[in-house]
């Protein structure tokens, strides 16, 4: 009896597993040729691409003129934002300004930014932050140094 049951959990795990290795090519298989035609033509010459299908968005993650971004684009193929780590020095004095001004400057310390593109020449700052190893925001502002939105992130 013992034997069936390991047999049974065996197979069981065997069909689990092929289940997911189909789904992992069919996540890749699924991103609409619109999504990666426009993505090429915004990003020629991208290197490392990796695909995820967020569901309402397709996001890669990929290197481009030797830096690591991350776009996202609707099913239409629509670009929606790209993302890229900058080093604070690259921080606009606005944002910097509105960094300082907020009650994010004492206590907090800063973790990583990100430099956000948006359609219509948009650009966006997300500052993440932390207090502690439990305490940490994820902020966003405005290229103007206007805090849009903080979050908390784990």
């Amino acid at each position: 009896m013992n034997m069936r049951k390991n047999s049974f959990r065996i197979a069981l795990l065997a069909a689990g597993l092929s289940t997911v290795s189909a789904g992992a090519f069919a996540q890749l298989g699924s991103i609409p040729a619109a999504v990666t035609d426009s993505f090429n033509v915004r990003f020629p010459g991208a290197t490392n691409v990796n695909w995820k299908n967020k569901i309402t968005v397709f996001q890669a993650d990929f290197v481009f003129k030797n830096t690591t971004e991350q776009a996202r684009f609707n099913k239409k193929g629509e670009w929606q934002m790209t993302e890229k780590v900058i080093p604070k020095e690259s921080l606009p004095a606005e944002v910097r300004d509105g960094l300082d001004k907020s009650k994010y400057a004492t206590d907090w310390k800063v973790n990583t930014i990100f430099q956000r593109d948006r359609p219509g020449q948009v650009v966006e700052y997300r500052i993440e932050v932390y207090k502690s190893d439990i305490q940490k925001k994820s902020l966003l502002f405005s290229s103007a140094g206007r805090l849009l939105k903080d979050s908390n992130t784990l």
